[in-house]
């Protein structure tokens, strides 16, 4: 039984099994007059929203709004195949990426370029999103979900340029997608927080990762709710470590032996980085478990890509 998470009396954490992990992907679900979500995962997740959402006694028809921070296909991908029997509700994306979402064209030749054998295993199927069923919104604009409850969308580039973070006034918190990095809340237990920066293509630009952080940071937020995975309330600790982490994966990067193949590049970009966090645990005294060693590498390899994009970008 997939059972939502409980983070306040209106907001439930619902697990989506990405990848087949635990506590790796998370659909939100906010309690008000009109029912919301906040990202979808991939279409291989969407057995676990809706068992969740039957766990919480929601209707399929009582969602009203769909919203994913960007439409990177981990967050948004299922959005088209829930929206088949979520009949009233529609989605809200950034403006830059609503036309993505009608025709996911693009977004299926990117993952596949990324993902290559695993791409019907991750993410099959995509499905469109009918004109008629998105609404897009612009940074600022709000969004009614109670007389007492309007959320806040704020446009939050470095991740890619498609990205909103959300701010809900009531928790006084704000959905950051992957804007100011992951959380591995799997080593919460062991009583550290890691966050880590995701710099995956094709759009990352770490200026504007720390742009979009200081504006969250100046709005004196109480909690972060990432994509993935969790709620973090130690928002100076998430700030701090994004700031230390990232000038190491841009460093990583330009220290790379250019003579190698693009794939050699990528692997001596990821074990750079990794070695650097495996010595950050171990001076913690957290041993690193091979379901943190697998993510971990999987993770950092897809960001070594968007690394390596964003230096060629910049070299030309």
């Amino acid at each position: 039984m997939n059972i939502p998470k409980k983070l306040s009396d209106r907001i439930y954490l619902i697990d989506d099994y990405d990848l087949g992990r635990k506590g790796r992907t998370g659909t939100y679900v906010i309690l008000e007059d009109k029912v919301t979500l906040i990202e979808t995962c991939a279409s291989p997740s969407i057995p676990h929203i809706k068992q969740g959402l039957r766990h919480l006694q929601i209707k399929l028809e009582d969602v009203e709004y769909i919203i994913v921070t960007h439409i990177h296909l981990d967050h948004a991908g299922g959005a088209g195949l829930l929206l088949k029997d979520c009949p009233n509700a529609k989605v809200v994306v950034h403006p830059k990426g609503a036309r993505h979402l009608a025709d996911p064209t693009r977004l299926i030749a990117g993952a596949k370029a990324v993902y290559g054998k695993d791409f019907e295993r991750l993410f099959d199927p995509i499905l469109p999103v009918l004109e008629d069923q998105l609404i897009e919104k612009h940074d600022q604009e709000t969004l009614s979900l109670s007389p007492s409850c309007s959320l806040t969308f704020i446009d939050t580039p470095g991740h890619a340029n498609h990205h909103y973070s959300i701010y809900d006034p009531i928790s006084n918190g704000i959905f950051t997608g992957d804007t100011i990095g992951i959380f591995y809340s799997e080593l919460f237990d062991d009583g550290i927080e890691l966050f880590l920066p995701s710099t995956s293509p094709n759009q990352f630009d770490p200026e504007k990762m720390l742009q979009s952080l200081s504006l969250i940071e100046s709005m004196n937020v109480s909690h972060i709710f990432f994509g993935h995975y969790g709620m973090s309330s130690n928002v100076k600790e998430v700030y701090r470590q994004i700031r230390f982490w990232l000038p190491h994966f841009v460093n990583a990067a330009k220290e790379r032996d250019v003579t190698l193949s693009l794939h050699d590049q990528i692997l001596q970009i990821s074990e750079q980085i990794y070695v650097k966090v495996a010595s950050y645990l171990d001076e913690k005294n957290i041993p690193i478990s091979k379901d943190l060693y697998d993510i971990l590498h999987l993770d950092l390899q897809v960001s070594a890509m968007g690394l390596i994009d964003y230096l060629t970008k910049v070299e030309k």
